[in-house]
């Protein structure tokens, strides 16, 4: 588990950050922040994805505390909305809750 999530849940992206070096013909190192240590600085092409710089693009980058496992504890703020889903034979209550580090969309 990555961030506290699995496999379609986990962040796709994060970032942006400095590309430090070219390393053979797809491969690059980043220069990540101290808080991510643990992560292996060398990134394949196909996963990194291409920024487009303009003036007037300022990045909002919100800082997350990581445990040493790569892991987070989510903090909920709000429950946005309510639903019950009805199947054949039983009703599931489901419950969308706001949480810290998450948009409102």
């Amino acid at each position: 588990m990555r961030f506290g999530k699995k496999a379609k849940l986990n962040p796709r992206y994060i970032g942006p950050f400095e590309i430090i070096e070219r390393i053979g013909k797809a491969a690059y190192r980043l220069a990540l922040p101290q808080r991510l240590s643990g992560v292996h600085d060398v990134f394949h092409m196909s996963m990194l994805q291409k920024y487009l710089w303009e003036p007037s693009h300022v990045l909002s980058y919100e800082t997350i505390d990581v445990d040493p496992e790569l892991s987070y504890q989510e903090q909920p703020i709000k429950i946005l909305d309510k639903e019950e889903k009805e199947l054949r034979n039983k009703t599931i209550p489901l419950v969308k809750v706001l949480c810290r580090n998450h948009a409102v969309e």
